[in-house]
């Protein structure tokens, strides 16, 4: 019988034969029982769901099973078997292959030699099915029982759940068996969105090798492209793995093509599957034990350990993910993170299987997660190396590079009061999400709050609705903007992300703001609506390429500030959804760009201000006045509402006053008693206006807010 998989018959890893010990023969594993341990004390009862033609001296470490789409009717005498505790249950299914049903076994956890060791992550596009891949393979691998089983098992945010997007990288350890050799395999499941590359990088940097998932039916997108270039970058080994293959428009022949042609790869050897379907996860699973490499065996060395994510738990304080990279981790050993500074007993390490389960020591190779009693988030912080206190390694590893964020906002609570509560949510929020940048900010409207940096829209949205409902806050969010660079006429160089902070005209040279190169991939008959849209946006055209023959790749340049708006909707909507951006920072560039003050009753009001393009100023300034026209409330006086480009009123809207009817006590009489009345009139206003003082709502700052993100 030839044997493509096995089928473990319980979930561990043989230790290595010390001396002096003897290796237990496959008879007794085979024979229905565990041998006793500590952790599983005395027999359990294990029966196997093999082949007929199986008997137990060619078990060993496991049962030999046919692989999927290999399995005949009349090998199964029996459909499915019952579960029982250390039994695998399955299926054949109609079409023939063998259907992994769930897991009764015990948990355990041994240890591996390095070389069946094998990290890997999936990386694609955003909805081309990484998430569903994960989760057959968890499945497929007994890792999850089916009872606990869910679609997007390792997405475990609700905002991640409701969006039907992955926001955080997520590991987990399977179990996995070839031809009589137990295999670890460590799977890191990553986003799709452009927004979260800084998780994807991170999670190659703890990788050998990676999973390249294309949509058979969609094909190459922008951000697969730059994925891809990423794992080059890291020298992972790439398979790539074509998903969907079960829909009615899948064409995986000109997608592999495609993928020969745009990114070259050699994909003679990718993977056709469905993980919707389960067709084809036996072949990926082989495929990442043979072709992806196992870590470098550095267990001699002293300990490196590379922190690639954290988060604080309120009851054991900071949870460290981490790989091992050389030496070994013990529970209870004392270690030292090498950036902070700072020792702590490691009182509990375990790996991820996807939840945490405990173990006695992690090896070179390893993934795993580690609790110290650590209650400052300032010191375990993503990228840091944990080495032993006693024997400590010579230098740290490389880390990570630091994220520079390309989109700006002000979070100001709601209620003042909380504003302690919202400073110590960002810092346990930042360590969770190494990308979040922030500092104290200050605004006359809106009090104590924080000027955060993102790496995009979405990942703002994102941020903001973590801290509302992790954290229960309520929070005003100002308009986005970016950090633009002003040459001042004394030679300095300030950056200012705050139009408050810009200098005053005739103390600047020049601003300068961030521009990026945009990549889009859409069908050609799209390709002039995307053209108009750059061309609105102040791009500058740079390349337009055929990638095949219905779709075609448009390379702009164009200022971050037109980006951060709606770009990605209009896009969106001006080609059917159909196309696809993927974006990158090229540096700063001089543009004619002006600082639009808005002035209530000849009050400048610093929290409306903005800087804008001049073309674009005059637009900007005429919505803003109309906007406050309608929202401030109507005082006794007459307010003035005017945008302004340093001393030049470019747009200007009045609010009428309230007027007492004087003049109704006046029922006959001369005209010039009315005139009187008339006159006191207009000299107490004139009186009150000079001494009077417009208090503009919140609500009209919440509007205004709203009408820059749409305007800008």
């Amino acid at each position: 019988m030839a044997a493509a998989a096995v089928c473990r018959p319980a979930s561990f890893f043989p230790r290595p034969v010390g001396p002096g010990q003897r290796r237990r023969s496959g008879r007794s594993l085979a024979s229905g029982s565990f041998p006793s341990t500590s952790r599983f004390p005395g027999p359990r009862p294990c029966r196997f769901l093999c082949s007929a033609s199986s008997s137990p001296s060619q078990w060993g470490m496991g049962v030999r099973c046919r692989a999927a789409g290999t399995e005949s009717k009349a090998t199964s005498d029996a459909a499915v078997r019952s579960g029982e505790p250390g039994q695998d249950r399955f299926r054949v299914a109609d079409s023939g292959r063998l259907e992994f049903i769930d897991s009764c076994r015990p948990y355990k956890t041994d240890s591996v030699p390095v070389s069946n060791i094998r990290n890997f992550c999936i990386i694609a596009h955003i909805d081309h099915g990484k998430s569903t891949l994960a989760d057959k393979l968890l499945q497929l691998t007994g890792t999850v029982q089916m009872r606990e089983m869910k679609e997007q098992f390792l997405d475990n945010m609700d905002l991640e759940r409701e969006r039907g997007i992955t926001i955080k990288l997520q590991a987990a350890r399977m179990r996995y068996v070839l031809d009589n050799e137990p295999y670890c395999l460590n799977l890191i499941d990553t986003p799709g969105h452009v927004d979260f590359s800084y998780e994807v990088s991170r999670s190659l940097a703890a990788c050998e090798g990676a999973l390249l998932v294309v949509d058979a039916s969609q094909g190459v997108e922008a951000q697969t492209l730059a994925n891809v270039y990423l794992a080059l970058e890291n020298h992972l080994e790439i398979i790539p793995v074509l998903n969907k293959i079960d829909l009615p428009g899948a064409e995986p022949d000109r997608v592999a093509r495609e993928m020969e042609e745009i990114i070259g790869l050699d994909c003679s050897t990718a993977i056709q599957c469905s993980a919707k379907e389960g067709i084809g996860i036996a072949e990926i699973l082989n495929s990442i034990v043979t072709r992806i490499p196992p870590p470098n065996d550095t267990s001699q060395n002293p300990l490196r350990a590379l922190i690639f994510d954290s988060y604080y738990d309120p009851y054991r304080g900071v949870i460290v993910y981490f790989r091992v990279v050389d030496g070994s981790i013990r529970k209870g050993d004392k270690i030292y993170f090498m950036a902070s500074g700072k020792d702590y007993f490691a009182d509990e390490i375990g790996v991820l299987s996807p939840n945490q389960m405990q173990v006695d020591e992690l090896y070179v190779g390893e993934v795993g997660y580690l609790s110290a009693s650590i209650r400052s988030v300032a010191d375990a912080r993503v990228g840091d190396t944990i080495t032993h206190f006693g024997r400590r390694a010579a230098s740290s590893l490389p880390g990570y590079e630091e994220a520079t964020p390309m989109v700006f906002c002000g979070l100001f609570p709601v209620d003042a009061d909380q504003f302690p509560e919202l400073r110590d949510a960002l810092e346990k929020l930042q360590l969770n999400d190494a990308a979040l940048k922030f500092e104290p900010e200050t605004s006359s409207a809106m009090g104590f709050g924080f000027r955060c940096g993102f790496l995009g829209l979405l990942h703002m949205e994102i941020v903001q609705e973590r801290l509302e409902r992790e954290y229960n806050l309520t929070l005003i969010t100002t308009a986005p903007s970016v950090v633009y660079r002003v040459n001042c006429a004394n030679g300095d160089i300030i950056e200012c992300s705050n139009p408050s902070l810009l200098p005053e005209p005739g103390k600047r040279r020049s601003i300068e703001e961030p521009f990026v190169k945009i990549e889009m991939l859409t069908p050609k008959e799209y390709i002039g609506s995307l053209m108009e849209l750059g061309q609105e946006r102040r791009g500058e055209f740079k390349e337009m390429n055929y990638i095949t023959e219905n779709r075609a790749s448009l390379i702009y340049e164009l200022p971050l500030a037109e980006m951060v708006g709606d770009f990605f909707d209009q896009l969106k909507s001006r080609t059917k959804g159909y196309a696809s951006m993927e974006y990158s920072f090229v540096g700063y560039r001089e543009s004619d760009l002006v600082k639009l003050d808005v002035q209530i009753n000849g009050e400048p009001v610093e929290p409306l201000s903005t800087i804008v393009h001049k073309d674009k100023a005059y637009a900007v300034g005429r919505a803003l006045t109309q906007k406050l026209k309608e929202l401030i409330p109507r005082q006794m006086f007459k307010i003035p509402i005017q945008a302004c480009i340093g001393s030049k009123v470019i747009a200007s809207e009045s609010l009428s006053a309230i007027r007492k009817d004087v003049l109704s006590k006046c029922y006959g009489g001369d005209i010039s008693r009315k005139k009187k009345l008339l006159k006191k009139q207009a000299e107490g206003k004139k009186r009150m206006k000079a001494v009077g003082k417009v208090e503009v709502p919140q609500e009209a700052f919440m509007a205004v807010l709203r009408l820059e993100k749409e305007v800008m």
